[in-house]
Parts: C-alpha cells; structure tokens; sequence
C-alpha cells in the first residue's frame, strides 16, 4: 500500500508559524475591535444621556414659562433656542396632539424612535438606545418630564462611530495580515535554519550511499546539532571500517585461494588431457571436477576484480577508438562472431571509452546471453538525445521477470532462468560496476518477439582521469 504523500516538514514548520500568527491576530483583532466598540459606544451614550438630560431640563422650563404666558409657544422654542447636536433632532411628545408634533425637524416623529424606549418612557422612566433611524446610526434617549407629564425624546448621531470603527477594523486587519506575513517569512527562515544541519546529514548520507565513504560533518555550535553530528560521523566510521574490512576479507581470501586453485586447474588440466586412459566411469566424475574448477577458477578471477573496483584500485584511461570496429572484435572474441551488429546512421565512428572495460561489459553481457539466454541474437549501437552511447545485447531466452530486473545485477544474483545452469553470479555485477564507473548506466527490459534486451549506456566524450 501506498504511502500518503504529505507536507515537507520546511512547510509544516512555515504554515504553523503563519497559522499561529493568523490565530493571534484574529484574537487580536476580536479583542481589540469590541473593546474599542463598547468604549466608543459607551462615551457616546454617555455624553448623550448627559446632554438630553440637560436639554430636558431647559424644555422643562420652558413649558413652566408657557404655562405663565399663554403667548409662549413650545415649538419656537425648539425651532430657535434648543441645542442639539448637529444632524441630531429632539421630539416632544404628550397627550397635546399638537405636542406630539413638536420638534426640532419636522420630518420625524415620535413613531422613529424605538418602541421599547418610548414605551419606557411612557412607563415614567427614563432610557437611552443605541438605534438606526433612516439609515444612519443614533444613540436615543428618551426622558419622561414629571410634572408636564411629557415625554422628551432626542437622538444623537452616531455615524462617527460606524466610520471610527470600520477605519479601526481595517487598520487591525492590515496589521494582522502584516504579522502574519512576517510570522510567515520567520518561519520560513526558522525552518530553514533548523533544517539545515538535517539537510547535510542527507546529503552525507547520499555522498556515503554512493561510494563516498570518507564523508563526514563538521562540528555545530549548538550542543544537540553537534551531537547529531558526532553520532552521524561515529557510524558513517563504524560503517566504513565494516565494509573495507569486509573488503579486504573478500580479497584476502580470493589471494589465498589464487593460488591453490591455480595448482589444482593445472593438475586437473593434466588429467584431462589423459582421459583416454582412464575409465569410463571416472571420466564422468573427472568432468564434473573440472567443470567446477574451471568455474571456481572463473569467481576468483571476478571476486578479485571486484575488490580492486571496491578499493579503487583499478583507473579509468580513456582512449580515442573505432567502436564499431571494437564492438565487432568483442563479439567474435566472446563466440558470436557472426552475429549481427545494427548500427545507428547516427552513430559516430570514434568515441572517447575504456577499452579493458568496455570488453569486459560487453564480453559479459554476450557470455550471459550464450549461457542463459539461448544466444545472442542481435547486437544494437546507437547515440542518444543526451550524448550517450548505448549498447543493446539481445537474446532468444526466457526472458528476465519484472521483479528480478534490479536484483539480478546485485552479486552472487541469479534470475530464475539461470538458477541451474553453471556461473559464478558475478559476471552481471562486474556490468554493473564497469558500466558505473564509465559514466553510464546498465538494465535490462523486454525484447519486442521475446527474450530479453541488456542495455548499456556510456558518455561518448569522457576526460581520462
């Protein structure tokens, strides 16, 4: 099953950061915005209770005043000596129908005011609202006038405060979206920092996994990096030193076993020229001996070899040559001498290559074809788009199965078609590595008919080393 693919850890570390500031920001802004509402609103009615309260007080005396001079008319009053706020107005209301009509603008009424404090009012008390009167914001406030029995209502404008508030809330926004671009880029920055030590350790990692083995870290200042660091070069030691020690087992041994088994290829040589003179049944097991000889003779050889590529022993010198030419003579060499080579028109006639190596890349590959694939039957050069040289042994077999395509390049690999045949499992791995440290790159893929297709690339131009 599949792994989900999720977020790098750089950007969770951003996005946290940038979330964080974003909550911070929203609480910010909530706090901020309703502190800031309840005050202006509170100062606002405040100052308007204040304000109606001595405006009824006036409009009091003044019905005491009419009351004495029956020439004294309320409603000038209100049209010439009541102060009210600019767009404000003030409403007299009484059972007077001709009250009820009194007022700063003629336009409005008792009836735009809110029902719940002209009702409260009219309860003989006193009350103040926070209300929309054709379209714009009030503060009303409504005071009941005892001794008149009248009810003095004023409405207040409260529009600054809408405008007031909205500047606020856009201000507050503008900074948090600020904070949290910020908070964004510090993250950002942060994670880049902390992951950096982690960046390196995978690039160690990298180096080591593709043959680097001496690489290791530098110290960190900071006390728990540095610890990852030390860890990190104390195992890349512990894995070097398994494997060069495992190295030079392998070549020791393939050294000690050189010998003995070079004695014991002669002597079985020596027997074998001999077979006529001994009997049947001893023939049978003398050819098992030397066909086992002759093949532990053969891993030696590879065994050796590969120690010398494991510990860098052996160099890569370039030289200008044919490689059609070469390709022919490989092919002859290794038992195909008339198999045929399909050469690219594209193809250039000389290449910068290796030639030991590249004889032993394809020699191996046509050895494989012959022991475990039925022959080779075609041989393909051509270039490719990214100035490669590929080389393309195909043979008439089984064929090579999709899940042993990479594994039977490992050592000591075997794919099921040769699992009972004679070889020393080794002569794919020495592909792999010779191709490898050419520049190039080897796999293997379906032949179109059947069969299995070995392919090879090189660069065509190479400095020697």
């Amino acid at each position: 099953m599949a792994r989900d693919r999720s977020l790098r850890l750089r950007t969770r570390v951003t996005l946290f950061f940038a979330l964080i500031a974003l909550f911070a920001g929203l609480v910010l802004i909530v706090v901020t915005y309703g502190f800031a509402r309840n005050n202006l609103i509170d100062e606002r009615t405040s100052s308007a209770t204040q304000q109606a309260f001595t405006n009824a007080a006036d409009v009091a005396a003044e019905l005491d005043r009419a009351l004495l001079d029956p020439g004294a008319r309320i409603g000038v009053f209100f049209e010439d000596e009541l102060r009210t706020e600019p767009n404000g107005f003030a409403v007299l209301s009484s059972t007077d129908p001709e009250a009820d009509r009194t007022g700063t603008d003629n336009r409005l009424t008792i009836n735009d005011f809110p029902a719940e404090l002209t009702n409260e009012v009219r309860n003989e008390g006193a009350g103040v609202q926070y209300t929309t009167i054709d379209g714009d914001d009030y503060v009303a406030v409504g005071v009941y006038i005892r001794r008149h029995n009248t009810g003095y209502y004023e409405a207040f404008p409260a529009n600054s405060i809408r405008t007031t508030l909205t500047a606020l809330l856009t201000a507050l926004g503008l900074g948090g979206l600020g904070t949290m671009l910020l908070a964004t880029l510090f993250g950002y920055s942060t994670s880049r920092r902390l992951l950096r030590p982690l960046s390196r350790v995978a690039d160690a990692a990298g180096d080591i996994a593709t043959g680097g083995l001496d690489t290791r870290l530098d110290g960190e200042s900071d006390p728990d990096l540095d610890r990852l660091a030390k860890s990190f070069n104390e195992m890349a030691d512990a894995v070097q030193t398994r494997l060069e020690r495992e190295a030079r087992f392998a070549s020791d041994v393939s050294h000690e076993l050189r010998s003995p088994i070079t004695a014991l290829t002669a002597a079985v040589e020596v027997l074998d020229a001999k077979r006529d003179d001994i009997p049947e049944r001893t023939r049978q097991a003398l050819d098992i001996v030397v066909s086992q000889v002759r093949r532990f003779d053969s891993m030696v050889i590879d065994l050796l070899e590969l120690s010398r590529i494991d510990a860098g022993a052996t160099d890569v010198n370039v030289e200008r040559l044919d490689i059609i030419d070469l390709t022919h003579r490989v092919a002859a060499r290794f038992g195909s001498p008339d198999i045929d080579v399909d050469v690219d028109d594209r193809t250039p006639r000389e290449i910068d290559v290796d030639k030991v190596r590249f004889e032993r890349v394809l020699g191996n590959l046509i050895e494989n074809a012959n022991h475990h694939g039925g022959g080779v039957v075609r041989l393909e050069v051509a270039p490719t788009r990214n100035k490669m040289m590929r080389f393309a042994v195909e043979d008439g077999g089984p064929g090579v199965a999709q899940s042993e395509r990479d594994r039977i390049f490992e050592r000591f690999a075997r794919g099921s078609a040769a699992r009972h045949r004679i070889g020393t499992g080794l002569g794919l791995a020495l592909v792999a590595e010779h191709s490898a440290a050419l520049g190039g790159a080897t796999w293997v893929e379906e032949r179109p008919g059947g069969g299995a297709r070995f392919v090879f690339e090189i660069p065509m131009k190479r400095t020697a080393a």
